[in-house]
């Protein structure tokens, strides 16, 4: 879907908390005081494909880095750009003569 994407268009992913039961079983469960196992529901789409996948607890770590990696290899836009050196271009100016530092002198 990233790939799809690349050089127009947007891919839109959401997780969300959720436990895969009705609202009638998780106040069932609660009365009866056991716990309710939750589950990450995770949707990817890019306005024509939709894909999901429910992750379990045990597994959301190991998800999480996978996700990671994926983000940072398609996301090119938001890469580090390269900037000037700064002692490089105060050192020009020093020796023109010129300093954003000093202040005009009142008359």
């Amino acid at each position: 879907m990233f790939e799809k994407s690349k050089e127009k268009g947007s891919v839109w992913v959401t997780l969300k908390r959720s436990s895969l039961k009705s609202k009638l079983q998780k106040r069932k469960l609660s009365s009866a005081g056991e716990s309710i196992e939750y589950r990450c529901l995770i949707r990817a789409t890019d306005a024509k494909k939709t894909i999901s996948t429910s992750v379990g607890a045990k597994d959301h770590l190991r998800f999480q880095a996978s996700y990671a990696t994926i983000l940072k290899a398609h996301m090119t836009a938001l890469k580090k750009r390269e900037r000037k050196d700064r002692k490089k271009s105060t050192e020009a100016e020093k020796k023109e003569g010129t300093s954003t530092t000093t202040k005009p002198k009142k008359l």
